[in-house]
C-alpha cells in the first residue's frame, strides 16, 4: 500500500514569491543610473509575469524606448510589510532582474507597457536569501489568502488579542520566556505565524493547520481548530493568557 501524501507545512519559495507579488501595490525599479518608485503601476498575470503600465512620456518609458536592442536591463524590488504593528515589519523582499521591453497597447498612444523578461528571482526573509526557479514561478500560484491576508490579520490583532495569546499554549515553553506581546504576523493556507515580542528581540513561530484553507472562511475555521487544541494540550502557559 502506498504512503499517503502529507500537505506541505508552508508555501514553497515560488509560491511565496507569487504571493508577495499578488499583495504588492508598489515597487522600486533600478535601471542604469536611475531609480524609480512606482505605486499602483504594475500588473502580474496568471503566469507571474510582471508588466509596468506607464505614461509614454515618463522617464522610465523613454529610457526603455532608447535602450540598446530595445531591451532595458532592470531590477525590480518588492517589499512585503506586515499589516500589523509588529517590530521590524518587513517580512520579505522579492527581487526580479531581467530586461524590460516596451509594448504599445492598441489605441493607447499615450501609454506604454514595459514587460519584464525575468532572468532571476530571489526571495529574502529572516532566514536568508534563496533563488526561486523561473519554471516553478510560472507553475506556482499565489496563496489563496494572499490578497485578504492584511484584513484578516488586522482583524485578529484588533478584535482577538486574547485568542492570539491563548495560542501560545501551543508554543514550546522555552520560547515564551520574557515574551511581552503576541501579534499575528502572517497567514497562508497552511498556517498562522505568530510573532512573540520580548523587550529587545522577537521570535516567529508557525502554527500549522490540520489541512490547507482555501478561502477566508476556511482560514477562520482552521484558527478555531487551533484554539480548540489549546484546551486539551498538556502545556498551560499563563503569562500571556488572561482568559
Amino acid at each position: 500500500m502506498g504512503a499517503t501524501a502529507v500537505p506541505a507545512a508552508e508555501p514553497t519559495t515560488a509560491e511565496q514569491v507569487r504571493s508577495v507579488l499578488a499583495r504588492a501595490d508598489s515597487l522600486t525599479m533600478t535601471t542604469d543610473g536611475h531609480r524609480y518608485d512606482l505605486v499602483g503601476l504594475h500588473t502580474v498575470d496568471e503566469r507571474g509575469h510582471v508588466g509596468l503600465d506607464l505614461p509614454a512620456d515618463s522617464p522610465p518609458a523613454a529610457q526603455a524606448a532608447y535602450a540598446p536592442r530595445g531591451a532595458l536591463a532592470a531590477l525590480l524590488e518588492f517589499t512585503d510589510v506586515a499589516p500589523t504593528a509588529v517590530r521590524d515589519r518587513v517580512r520579505a523582499r522579492v527581487t526580479l532582474s531581467g530586461w524590460l521591453t516596451p509594448l504599445h497597447p492598441p489605441g493607447t498612444a499615450d501609454r506604454v507597457t514595459l514587460r519584464l523578461d525575468t532572468a532571476r528571482a530571489t526571495l529574502t526573509t529572516a532566514s536568508g536569501t534563496v533563488a526561486a526557479g523561473l519554471d516553478e514561478m510560472v507553475l506556482a500560484a499565489a496563496d489563496p489568502l494572499a490578497e485578504q491576508e492584511a484584513a484578516l490579520l488586522t482583524h485578529l490583532a484588533d478584535a482577538h488579542p486574547q485568542e492570539m495569546a491563548r495560542l501560545t499554549r501551543l508554543v514550546d515553553p522555552r520560547h515564551l520566556q520574557g515574551v511581552l506581546r503576541v501579534w499575528p504576523l502572517a497567514l497562508d493556507r497552511h498556517g498562522l505565524v505568530l510573532r512573540l515580542e520580548q523587550a529587545r528581540c522577537h521570535r516567529d513561530v508557525r502554527l500549522a493547520f490540520r489541512a490547507p484553507a482555501q478561502d477566508a472562511a476556511q482560514a477562520g475555521d482552521r484558527i478555531q481548530e487551533l484554539l480548540a487544541a489549546t484546551r486539551t494540550c498538556g502545556h498551560r502557559r499563563r503569562l500571556l493568557d488572561r482568559s
